[in-house]
């Protein structure tokens, strides 16, 4: 008995339904595949807030210099090593030396981890820490005495003081915002859909998503990106100077 294949038109039918199908699942699973980086990034900031932590602990609550730069921003470099050392005309190996000549090193000790997994080839370290948290002490205008933070002991509130954030790159020292006017300083970062990972003073990590939908333009520098860094209804910008900075130095817009 002959066997009947299929026609052409059947092929094609056959085709078109698989093309559909793949179209209704490929967002679906590109949706999974980040949720998965972004647990991943949320584990790697945990890691880095847990040994925050244990380093105070293990220092007479002496928190870790933020800064990236040797004796830079107020610091002695003999007396307070950089958590992680960065200089942006680096190579790839002398971004890994220094993470490694870092004073985190000892507690975080594997290099996969200081790195997001949506990170470029060729980065090193993905994450920041705030100013507040020991970081530049000379470059933010207004701060009032006892805002900058030194010991961990000193914190109120830690489950609400961010400390590390997924800022997408390296950059030169900490991550800032302004303290006295509700602008960014910093661009902010934009990291797995509309928001970033942050851990606490207390150790957890959580993910943030961001409100304002130009929050979103002005981290990726779209259209008049300047008009929209100064914003006195930006929620998302008061929220982050009081985990930032634990208070603001304004009176926010109602």
């Amino acid at each position: 008995m002959r066997r009947r294949g299929f026609t052409l038109i059947e092929l094609l039918v056959v085709i078109a339904i698989i093309a559909i199908l793949m179209a209704v699942l490929m967002p679906a699973l590109q949706r999974a595949r980040e949720q998965g980086k972004r647990a991943a990034c949320l584990s790697n900031v945990k890691q880095f807030g847990i040994s925050w932590v244990l380093y105070a602990d293990e220092n007479d609550q002496k928190i870790v210099n933020s800064c990236t730069i040797e004796n830079s921003e107020g610091h002695n470099d003999s007396l307070e090593p950089c958590w992680m050392y960065f200089h942006s005309d680096w190579n790839t190996q002398q971004r890994i030396d220094g993470v490694k000549k870092g004073a985190m090193w000892p507690y975080v000790n594997q290099l996969n981890i200081y790195k997001c997994p949506t990170g470029i080839r060729g980065e090193v370290n993905t994450y920041a820490i705030v100013d507040c948290m020991n970081g530049a002490m000379v470059s933010i205008p207004n701060i009032p005495k006892g805002v900058y933070i030194k010991r961990k002991s000193d914190i109120k509130r830690p489950g609400e003081r961010v400390v590390f954030l997924d800022e997408g790159k390296t950059s030169v020292q900490s991550w800032t915002i302004w303290y006295d006017r509700p602008s960014w300083w910093d661009l902010p970062p934009v990291r797995h859909g509309a928001g970033t990972n942050l851990s606490f003073a207390d150790g957890h990590a959580e993910y943030w998503k961001w409100q304002d939908q130009r929050t979103l333009k002005v981290s990726r520098q779209e259209g008049n990106w300047q008009s929209l860094v100064n914003l006195p209804d930006n929620p998302d910008i008061p929220r982050l100077q009081r985990g930032a900075w634990g208070q603001l130095g304004y009176v926010p817009q109602q």
